[in-house]
């Protein structure tokens, strides 16, 4: 099955028709979150917790390989945010949220605080090149120094898992919000990864462009200037082969390929990255489409710091039936485990 077609779905009582939520060939798309935690990590990415019980199982590894590629977790920073889970969120019922306790336990703190991961990706490529997905919380004096637990641990666990940043050449920014932006540059304003385009969907900057955000200045500008910013509008192959997409060879595989997908809701611009190695051979790098494991089990709960929830409720769906459809696994940015397969 391809799916290289767009999901427009149309809204009853006078709403206006949304835009088309592109899925590429032979994946899915998928995008989550912004959150707040409080203590940095210092220490390379690890494995993360035990497998759960209930509608999505966890894998516990901070690697997962498809086709010749490698998915590596790393997580820049963990732990509580500053609203409740069930101030954060809403529609969830008591059964979704004994549901999502079962899938990720350690998001549920005392007194109904909820404890998240801030994490990015970094898939490693053949001639040991890099895509890196997201840029994490950033130094002290970030734009998230305040509500996030910055310093952020980010070039410390790239160090340590080997991956130097000159050899990192693509960075996707799945959104510009300041927990996932905030390693893109320096705290002197100048790009970590000096040989990197920087991925981002033009309607995302459009819409910092129309806000006036903060980000503007502390990455756009920056990266603007320093010629590294790349914006794309759709759906796009970074790495593989552009003419293999929705294409099968006669063994029934796809070429193997990284792609970005728009996911939007959570922004306007949100954009999710799929890694393909074949059929049921997938990584969904999910952005903020999935901040908590309650969103896992119900995709109608909405976080309360969406930009559009309606948007942010069917890009859900899409990307969560796709993922069944294709058994592809979730790598999610906030959940306190890396990798989530669905049931």
């Amino acid at each position: 099955m391809d799916w290289e077609k767009g999901i427009s779905v149309s809204y009853s009582e006078g709403l206006v028709r949304r835009r088309a939520l592109l899925l590429g060939a032979a994946a899915v798309g998928g995008g989550v979150l912004a959150a707040r935690p409080a203590q940095a990590q210092t220490r390379p990415a690890q494995a993360e917790a035990r497998p759960a019980q209930g509608k999505a199982r966890s894998d516990c590894s901070k690697i997962r390989s498809v086709g010749c590629f490698e998915v590596l977790a790393l997580r820049d920073a963990a732990g509580p945010f500053f609203l409740n889970y069930d101030d954060a969120f809403s529609g969830a019922s008591g059964n979704d949220w004994a549901a999502a306790r079962r899938i990720d336990p350690a998001a549920f703190g005392p007194d109904r605080t909820w404890h998240l991961g801030f994490r990015c990706y970094a898939i490693r490529r053949p001639g040991d090149r890099y895509t890196l997905v997201d840029t994490g919380v950033g130094p002290e004096g970030s734009p998230a120094s305040a509500w996030a637990p910055v310093p952020g641990a980010l070039p410390q666990v790239l160090a340590g898992n080997g991956i130097d940043l000159r050899r990192v050449d693509t960075v996707v920014l799945t959104h510009l919000h300041e927990d996932h932006a905030g390693w893109a540059v320096t705290a002197e304003g100048v790009p970590m990864f000096p040989h990197a385009r920087y991925v981002v969907q033009q309607r995302e900057l459009d819409a910092l462009e129309a806000g006036g955000s903060e980000m503007l200045g502390y990455v756009v500008r920056p990266l603007r200037a320093a010629g590294q910013l790349h914006p794309v509008d759709g759906p796009v192959v970074l790495s593989g082969d552009p003419a293999k997409a929705g294409r099968r060879t006669l063994a029934g595989r796809r070429g193997d390929r990284i792609r970005v997908v728009p996911t939007p809701g959570h922004t306007p611009g949100h954009q999710s990255v799929l890694v393909e190695g074949g059929r049921h051979d997938q990584v969904v790098i999910t952005g903020d489409v999935l901040v908590h494991a309650v969103q896992v089990v119900d995709p109608d709960v909405a976080y309360r710091y969406e930009a559009d929830q309606d948007e942010a409720r069917l890009t859900r769906r899409s990307l969560l039936d796709t993922a069944r459809r294709e058994r592809a696994v979730l790598a999610t940015a906030h959940l306190n485990r890396p990798f989530v397969e669905l049931d």
